[in-house]
């Protein structure tokens, strides 16, 4: 049965829904959405699926969940009415997917897609997933009129599955709560009756039979009229065949009224049980034409939902695309400005850049060269002074405190300070004195503290080791092994000393071991060691004491590079 009501109602809800959603979300129309609705009421249901497809495409674009699942749930229904049960179910599934069932204000949509996924498995008779799924639909439900639909239809399902008291015992609730003489209280009262004439064969439906028939006739509701019929040609079918037929005969004729396939199909299956022998054949075909029919109506009505779905992503496949071409475009453009700005900024980079370098190298020069002339002037006062005046000074002293003087030696002193003061002269560009390599240094320290009654071990201290290392590091590290070498000589009474270095994963780690008397407790805030602590901590390292009274000293510095 075709349950159009649903429609208006939907549309009622949905129309009251969408000032809320207004007020929270400022979105663009969607003119597709009214167009859906507009062929819907007009009952063009192709078209109407068509525009539901495109709205819901704008929805998916805005980020508009509800919006998909509006669009999506009045395509199932429609999918559902035209036999469509298994696309039904899919689209149904697919706008179940686009709701928060948290969110109470979504519980309209919600009861409305259960129901329709309910009576499409219902169809399938599949009454068993039918009963849950409008279990469901009653749970999410917060209208009455809505609940007592989704009751009575469970009614129905507990009735297919021959749960007759559970079936009644729904229909009971139903009946107290609906208003007598209206289409829907005909007919709950005859499902009631038919359930309980099915469970007590000594009831005797036919006074709500009649009294629902009654009720339909004079609200012309020409469904109800259909179903109250298929009632009386059921009931009689064990007790008078002249009156199963008749009432068959009549389902059949308003059923051809109200142009319901399946209706005229389910009268000529009565008409056949009831039929002469003469009529049968003709019935049978009448049956055969009518239902191969159906079959092809629905599964045109499959194809043709398909296709739509088709077209309207084929259609949105192309639009993207003409999209991407113009933003490809615009990206083309951008990016050639975007490249001109940058060489030219580059190029005013590197101009401005470049005169800045010669000016700095043209003054670092100057600075060198006037540096290298006073280191050399530095150099050339000290030969003077070692060679020259020191020399005089040793003969002046000789002259003086010797009373027989070698003249000829003091000449030939004197004849030797000439020829080293001119060469000296000759020799203003010799080499500064070449600096010592870092790791001798070290070396040359921790040796310094070495005595006959104490040895000092050195490992790790390669020349590479130091390569990459900061002049400030080195700097800190000689003072830190000095402060430790002096606290080790002046406390530690240590027989064997050991330093070791490493270098890993851009760390440097030193480690110190002594087999002194350690370091007391008084002794550990010292402010020799204090200023040990300090000085690696300014370098982001780490300095780690280990001291066990009489069994030495260990100390592990980290220092990251």
């Amino acid at each position: 049965m075709k349950y159009y009501y649903l429609y208006f109602l939907l549309f009622f809800l949905f129309s009251s829904c969408q000032r809320v959603e207004n007020e929270n979300l400022i979105k663009r129309e969607n003119p597709d959405f009214d167009k859906a609705y507009k062929f819907l009421e007009e009952g063009n249901t192709d078209s109407s699926y068509f525009f539901f497809e495109q709205a819901k495409q704008v929805f998916l674009e805005e980020g508009d969940s509800v919006g998909v699942a509006k669009c999506l749930i009045n395509m199932a229904i429609t999918q559902r009415e035209q036999g469509d049960y298994y696309g039904a179910q899919e689209t149904s599934l697919e706008a179940l997917r686009c709701l928060d069932i948290k969110n109470t204000k979504h519980g309209i949509y919600l009861s409305t897609i259960y129901n329709n996924l309910a009576i499409s498995v219902y169809e399938l008779k599949d009454y068993e997933q039918a009963i849950k799924f409008y279990d469901t639909a009653i749970k999410y439900s917060d209208d009455s009129t809505s609940t007592q639909i989704y009751m009575n239809n469970l009614a129905r399902a507990q009735h297919e599955q021959k749960d007759y008291k559970k079936a009644i015992d729904i229909y009971s609730k139903v009946l107290r709560k609906e208003k007598r003489g209206s289409s829907e209280y005909a007919r709950t009262l005859a499902n009631y009756a038919q359930a309980m004439w099915l469970n007590d064969n000594s009831y005797n439906p036919l006074v709500a039979y009649f009294e629902a028939f009654h009720i339909r006739a004079k609200l012309n509701d020409l469904w109800g009229l259909n179903s109250s019929y298929a009632r009386f040609s059921d009931y009689y079918l064990k007790i008078n065949r002249d009156s199963s037929l008749y009432y068959a005969n009549k389902q059949y004729a308003i059923a051809k009224k109200i142009n319901s396939a399946d209706d005229e199909i389910k009268a000529l299956e009565r008409l056949i049980k009831v039929g002469s022998t003469d009529s049968v054949t003709f019935y049978f075909n009448q049956y055969k034409l009518i239902n191969d029919s159906i079959q092809q109506a629905r599964a045109a009505a499959k194809n043709q939902f398909a296709l739509i779905r088709y077209e309207v992503e084929k259609n949105k496949a192309e639009n993207l695309r003409l999209e991407k071409e113009n933003a490809e475009k615009q990206n083309r453009l951008i990016r050639q400005r975007v490249i001109t700005g940058a060489s030219l900024f580059l190029l005013i980079l590197v101009a401005g850049g470049g005169t800045l370098w010669y000016k700095r190298r043209k003054q670092r020069l100057e600075l060198e060269a006037e540096n290298k002339v006073k280191e050399t002037q530095l150099h050339l006062s000290k030969k003077i002074h070692d060679v020259v005046a020191n020399g005089i000074y040793r003969v002046m002293s000789e002259i003086e405190h010797n009373e027989d003087v070698d003249r000829d030696g003091v000449l030939d002193k004197l004849e030797n300070m000439y020829h080293q003061s001119r060469d000296i002269s000759h020799n203003v560009e010799q080499q500064t004195i070449t600096e010592i390599p870092y790791n001798e240094q070290l070396a040359s320290l921790l040796k310094s503290f070495a005595a006959d009654h104490r040895r000092v071990l050195i490992a790790g201290n390669d020349a590479e080791q130091w390569i990459d290392v900061s002049k400030r590091i080195k700097e800190e590290v000689k003072h830190v092994l000095q402060e430790l070498m002096v606290n080790m000589k002046k406390h530690s009474q240590a027989e064997q000393v050991v330093v070791r270095f490493e270098k890993l994963d851009q760390q440097l780690t030193i480690y110190y071991k002594d087999n002194g008397v350690g370091m007391p407790a008084e002794k550990s805030q010292g402010k020799g060691l204090a200023n040990t602590v300090s000085r690696i901590e300014s370098l982001g390292g780490k300095i780690i004491f280990v001291s066990e009274p009489g069994k030495g000293l260990s100390i592990t510095t980290n220092i990251p590079l």
